[in-house]
């Protein structure tokens, strides 16, 4: 979720006023450049942590000290910070999944040396299991984010400071139709969404409690509500769903120049430019009011999945990766992957992910669902078969393969471990609280 550090630009560009006709273009434009799949890249956050004293949490001079070193690095992929002091790696565009899964393994290993110089640590967990949120970052822009999701309640909290994810990103697809069509690809990555969420849930606990969720970051995306973290209908054609969908969502803030940044309540970005009031809205205004968007798939030229928790391991960011590439990019796969979440659809009951039965089952009981855990065993299989032709190396086949041995054919997923185990150097979980939005 690298835009979240962004805090916009300066709000002085593109001055002149948008219309409403022109927003539209604009969303169409931006978010949907179809072409043939060439490109693949990965975005990778981390809960940073103490390596001695796991349990307390790391103060704020800490995290700067640490970070300050970590910006000195020459990493290929961008570096930025959460709003919670999560640490986010986004990879430059790839050629092949090898050339993505090589740049990253390398940016990470230094990342790591860097922060153990600091005694800190990576953590690959979809949600704090210990320590309540707490904001590392302070500017008007997270300021009027939590002013603004705070009005839901305390999933927005939870979504800026405790979370962190595996972000997969790929090509729209081809204008046409077919296996790697951006119509099909869009309409996969909904449906092929709730697989993944299941598969890689990874965030069962919450100040070492036991939530009944499996994914609890998704439950807090989905506490957010669909006009912010909701993704449009999939009966129209993708451009004009998002188009309106993007008009229709909640401004986040009107942003100023100086001083705290206003937040309207029940103003979406259709109506400002209709009212013209705080002030008419620009073409700069309408850049940030997307990157103010959170749904499961983002369009951005490309899509961006971000259903995945982070998963845990050095490596263990590779296996989704590795997966969702296999799933979209080859063709054969791509269509097996189709027919095997097409009967999972009924379950959404046409609501839009992640608020419907499919995305909730997927959060809450992971491939402790026989129909979820059917269709990731089709999934995984597909996988398998198609990355030796994407390239992949033994290395990476076999961690995609162990990964599927140990969970997915056990009906198990990452966060079942943990509720084993129970955090690493911590208290073992315990307790049940079941968290309601």
């Amino acid at each position: 979720m690298s835009d979240i550090q962004s805090d916009g630009g300066d709000c002085t560009e593109h001055r002149t006023a948008v219309t409403e006709a022109e927003a539209e273009a604009l969303i169409r434009g931006i978010c949907f450049k179809t072409g043939p799949p060439r490109a693949l890249g990965v975005e990778l956050e981390w809960l940073v942590h103490s390596l001695e004293l796991p349990q307390l949490p790391v103060t704020p001079e800490r995290l700067e000290a640490a970070y300050a070193t970590v910006r000195t690095l020459p990493l290929a992929s961008a570096l930025t910070v959460e709003p919670g002091g999560q640490l986010e790696l986004s990879s430059p565009p790839a050629a092949s999944l090898m050339e993505c899964v090589d740049t990253v393994s390398a940016d990470l290993d230094a990342v790591r040396a860097a922060l153990a110089g600091h005694g800190l640590g990576l953590a690959g967990l979809g949600h704090d299991p210990r320590h309540p949120p707490r904001r590392f970052l302070r500017a008007p822009r997270y300021d009027a984010m939590e002013t603004c999701l705070d009005r839901t309640g305390p999933a927005g909290r939870h979504m800026m400071c405790s979370s962190a994810s595996v972000q997969v990103c790929v090509d729209a697809g081809h204008e046409e139709p077919g296996p790697l069509g951006h119509t099909r690809r869009w309409w996969l990555a909904h449906q092929l969404g709730a697989v993944l969420v299941a598969a890689f849930a990874n965030s069962p606990l919450v100040g070492l409690r036991r939530t009944g969720w499996r994914s609890t970051r998704q439950l807090m995306w989905m506490g957010i509500g669909p006009g912010r973290a909701g993704a449009p209908p999939l009966d129209r054609e993708p451009r004009a769903a998002w188009a309106r969908h993007a008009l229709d969502a909640p401004v986040m803030c009107v942003r100023r120049d100086s001083g705290p940044w206003e937040v309207p309540e029940q103003l979406t970005f259709r109506e400002w430019i209709r009212s013209r009031s705080p002030r008419p809205p620009t073409r700069a205004d309408l850049d940030y009011h997307l990157s103010t968007l959170f749904p499961p798939v983002r369009p951005r030229g490309h899509l961006e999945l971000r259903m995945i928790d982070a998963q845990p391991g050095t490596d263990g960011w590779v296996v989704p990766l590795a997966v969702t590439a296999a799933l979209f990019d080859d063709p054969q796969a791509a269509e097996t992957a189709y027919r095997t979440v097409k009967p999972l659809a009924e379950r959404a009951l046409d609501r839009p992910a992640p608020h419907n039965p499919l995305w909730a089952d997927a959060a809450r009981h992971a491939l402790a669902d026989p129909e979820l855990r059917e269709a990731a065993d089709g999934c995984f299989a597909a996988a398998l078969e198609a990355l030796p032709r994407l390239g992949a190396t033994t290395r990476v086949v076999d961690a995609v393969a162990g990964f599927r041995d140990r969970h997915v054919a056990r009906g198990r997923c990452p966060a079942d471990d943990l509720l084993d185990e129970g955090p690493p150097g911590g208290t073992r979980a315990h307790g049940r609280k079941d968290i309601r939005t």
